[in-house]
């Protein structure tokens, strides 16, 4: 058995993401978080006081995966069955952020809603409001319909079964079926012993205990678990079956083919929506064109970033990347970004209440005054992106000769400073255009400039940004440094 890293192949995978479509169904909930502390027993029964002082909501199940596509970029539709209830619309507001929402309501059925009570970083109390029971034949085949519909416009199809009665056997038989006449892949993160009801499907992903449970088999050795895999992937006429292993890694069987492959060292904060993750991985780089061992490689990545993460937390294609890089021993590769992939982060930090900063300039020669600009701005935000003069740019600046490091050098030089989070390229003569695109709360430039003379200065400050002019280094400057270096080879 071999152990696979197909790095080269992996890394590719994360430029085509954008295009990808993908197709989500089954059992969608609403996962609540309730925050606070304890510092007492309660008098009425020896239980723990939580004073709560937030509660936040997110998408579950496959309201999870589908926010963890669209994290990573792609495209995706989720069908799914809520309650007519205010459960059930404040779920779709929050998947209609990431995902178009084709959700079926049913008045016989609460929408499923999972809250966890937490103080600190210790879970107290886990209360379900939920059914199981299948669907009633109609929703079941307004779910079919909704779902066919989308189908032709999709890559491929995901099935999220969370026993909550969505995916029983004849709804995810005829969307698995639909699938496979379409010439579209089916990706099933299953549930329970029964697996006939995946019947036909490309890929499915339980973890260890499911699989040894629909295996029919006691905890056994690697050896002994991947022919169990292939025995159920055989009766299933699966094309692969990933096997998720927690911090073992994972393990992949197809009819030809076995991969291990080996776990990602880091610390566990929480498990849940770990699997999420990893369907969601899957698709979003399936849907991409990649090839299933590379796909669930970088999957298994993804997974131990979400579990690094405190409850249904999403993986972004920004943090996909920086994983890779960490591993690959290249991290601040990852932190030249495109102008989209800029936008993206800035849309995170922003959903987290955190504060943007830019700074820009050619940054030729690093030295000194550079590392003070960068230190100054980075101390009074959460997020700081550079802009960076491209070399045309950067020669219509500063003349004939310059700039001496091309662009990419300046960038990766740039990106390994520990307080840059991003370093984006601009082709134009300002960065007018960028700061205007990327809204920054805060804009740096150095203290040899006056107010007025700060490009992108009164539009930062007509959003209510701020414009910092930041110390200066004395006789720090890459032009000095160049005439030195000039003046020593001549003998000067």
């Amino acid at each position: 058995m071999s152990v696979t890293h197909p790095l080269d192949r992996a890394a590719g995978l994360l430029e085509r993401v954008a295009g990808g479509r993908v197709l989500c169904v089954g059992d969608a909930m609403l996962d609540r978080t309730v925050d606070g502390a304890v510092d007492r027993i309660s008098p009425e029964a020896p239980i723990p006081v939580l004073r709560a002082d937030r509660a936040t909501a997110a998408p579950g199940g496959a309201g999870n995966v589908a926010a963890n596509v669209a994290a990573l970029g792609a495209r995706v539709a989720l069908v799914a069955v809520v309650g007519d209830d205010a459960e059930g619309h404040e779920l779709e507001a929050l998947i209609g952020e990431v995902a178009a929402p084709a959700l079926v309501r049913d008045r016989t059925r609460p929408t499923t809603v999972k809250t966890r009570y937490i103080s600190g970083n210790q879970q107290l109390l886990r209360v379900d409001r939920e059914t199981t029971v299948p669907l009633d034949p109609t929703t079941a085949a307004r779910v079919v319909e909704r779902a066919q519909m989308l189908l032709a416009g999709s890559d491929l199809l995901v099935l999220s079964d969370y026993g909550k009665g969505v995916l029983a056997e004849a709804v995810a038989q005829a969307l698995i079926g639909a699938a496979r006449e379409a010439g579209k892949p089916v990706l099933v993160d299953p549930k329970g012993r029964d697996y006939e009801r995946y019947r036909g499907a490309t890929l499915v992903t339980p973890n260890r205990a499911e699989l040894l449970l629909a295996a029919g088999v006691e905890a056994v050795d690697e050896g002994a678990l991947a022919d169990a895999a292939d025995r159920l992937r055989r009766r299933i006429d699966a094309q692969w079956l990933l096997a998720t292993l927690g911090g073992d890694g994972m393990l992949l069987v197809g009819a030809d083919d076995r991969h291990r492959i080996p776990g990602v060292r880091r610390e566990v904060y929480d498990v849940v929506g770990a699997g999420d993750t990893v369907l969601a991985t899957m698709a979003a780089l399936l849907a991409a064109g990649g090839d299933v061992p590379a796909c669930a490689w970088l999957a298994n990545l993804a997974g131990s970033v979400a579990v690094g993460r405190r409850g249904t937390a999403v993986v972004s294609d920004l943090d996909l990347r920086a994983a890779l890089a960490a591993q690959r021993g290249t991290l601040h590769e990852a932190k030249v970004l495109g102008r989209d992939a800029a936008l993206r982060l800035v849309a995170e930090a922003r959903r987290h209440g955190r504060r943007v900063g830019f700074t820009n300039g050619c940054f030729d020669i690093l030295h000194p005054g550079h590392v003070s600009l960068i230190a100054q701005a980075r101390a009074r935000c959460d997020l700081l992106l550079v802009g960076l003069n491209s070399d045309a740019s950067a020669r219509r600046l500063k003349g004939p000769g310059r700039p001496v490091n091309d662009e990419r050098t300046r960038a990766l030089v740039l990106a390994a400073l520990a307080g840059v989070d991003g370093v984006v390229l601009f082709a134009e003569d300002t960065p007018l255009e960028l700061i205007r695109a990327l809204r920054p709360d805060l804009l740096v430039k150095g203290a040899d400039y006056r107010f007025e003379e700060v490009v992108g200065g009164a539009e930062v400050q007509g959003w209510g940004g701020e414009v910092l002019l930041a110390e200066l280094v004395p006789a720090a400057s890459t032009t000095g440094t160049i005439s030195r270096i000039a003046g020593a080879g001549t003998g000067a």
